[in-house]
């Protein structure tokens, strides 16, 4: 059996080594490192692939968050509602920008934000919305959208975790995630389910003004070499990450095609043990006949009920099984946010899941003798 990863990196290039070699190798041979062809290229194929009019590339997710509300004008002091469970660059960059985090609790079953306390959180000082994404699968969009129409706010998806999955409404219409709120900031670290060699970003929006701004916003404010219109920041995705991407973006509803499947089989072989609560597969039915990905499975995270969580990941790790536990600390429990004074009682379901759950290795090299293997691991530990 092949050495387990959480994620499998380089089985995954080896897959691709031609087309990414000979992605890397334009690049290289142009000597375009900024700005190339490339990053074009990506840019209006990933347009293409989420159906949106306008993405723009830049050097990390959390400058797309940061560069989001930037283009939007939040000024310091405005409120923005996200949610307690999720990483920390979520609020840092509300922080970072003088606006107040406001944190409001998960569901129980997703850990996507809870719509029904979210009007509960709005003042009068309130200017956008922060739903995240996580593990996955989309936040209720549908409801999101209509809350913010009613108090005219904004909405900015966090969809890091989510790249190619599809967020299905009532009626049956399927959209992309990320191509659903006023603007959409995405990672392409590279454990993510389209991810780069190195560090990248983008920004999605429909929007041809706001997405006129962003493009000045990521350029030192520039549309004109040295002539400065907007505050901005250095914040590019360079040529050889475009490139990358570039090839790896045909393969991305195929890599997450490998995640359902290897989530199915964890499903299988996990179910029925009542302790652990297995990750929900929500999805509506697609009126189209395209092939719909409504959980993506960034990662696969399970939570462990009335046992000891921490032990699991120990017992785990002696088998030379990799775990991760995402998130431990919720944010209004960090040193760094804990001028914002957050009410612990305002987390009832942030707190527990902290306590439960852990993420079993997924990607998109996952074989059933390693399956086999991590989940009899885990059987033995339960009894």
């Amino acid at each position: 059996m092949k050495k387990i990863q959480m994620v499998d990196l380089k089985g995954q290039y080896n897959k691709i080594k031609s087309q990414v070699n000979n992605s890397i190798n334009e690049v290289l041979e142009s000597s375009a490192f900024i700005n190339g062809p490339l990053v074009k290229d990506f840019q209006l194929n990933l347009e293409k692939y989420l159906g949106v009019k306008h993405v723009i590339p830049c050097a990390n997710g959390t400058d797309a968050l940061q560069i989001a509300m930037m283009g939007l004008g939040l000024k310091p002091g405005d409120e923005v509602i996200t949610v307690d469970f999720t990483f920390a660059s979520t609020v840092e960059v509300i922080a970072l920008l003088g606006l107040k985090p406001v944190l409001i609790d998960v569901c129980p079953n997703l850990y996507t934000m809870n719509v029904d306390l979210i009007e509960n959180a709005i003042t009068p000082k309130t200017r956008a919305i922060v739903p995240v994404h996580l593990f996955g699968h989309c936040a209720n969009m549908e409801v999101i959208m209509q809350i913010a129409s009613k108090h005219n706010l904004f909405v900015i998806e966090d969809c890091a975790q989510s790249m190619g999955a599809d967020y299905i409404y009532s009626d049956g219409r399927s959209v992309k995630s990320g191509a659903i709120g006023h603007v959409s900031a995405t990672s392409f670290f590279p454990s993510k389910n389209l991810g780069c060699y190195g560090d990248g970003g983008a920004i999605f929006t429909n929007d041809d003004d706001l997405a006129h701004s962003l493009r000045g916003i990521v350029n030192h404010g520039m549309y004109k070499r040295y002539h400065h219109d907007v505050v901005g920041v250095n914040s590019r995705l360079d040529s050889i990450q475009a490139a990358v991407l570039n090839a790896k973006l045909p393969f991305l509803d195929s890599y997450n095609r490998a995640r359902q499947i290897a989530a199915t089989k964890y499903n299988e072989k996990l179910g029925g043990i009542e302790s652990l609560k297995l990750p929900v597969k929500r999805c509506g039915v697609s009126n189209s006949n395209n092939e719909v990905f409504c959980h993506v499975f960034h990662q696969y995270t399970v939570r462990l009920i009335d046992n000891d969580r921490d032990s699991l990941v120990s017992y785990l790790n002696s088998k030379d099984i990799p775990c991760g536990v995402y998130y431990p600390i919720p944010l209004h429990r960090q040193k760094a946010y804990k001028i914002y004074d957050y009410n612990e009682s305002d987390f009832p379901i942030t707190n527990q899941i902290s306590k439960e759950v852990f993420s079993l290795p997924m990607h998109t090299e996952l074989d059933d003798d390693q399956i086999d293997y991590i989940t009899k691991a885990v059987i033995e530990f339960l009894g």
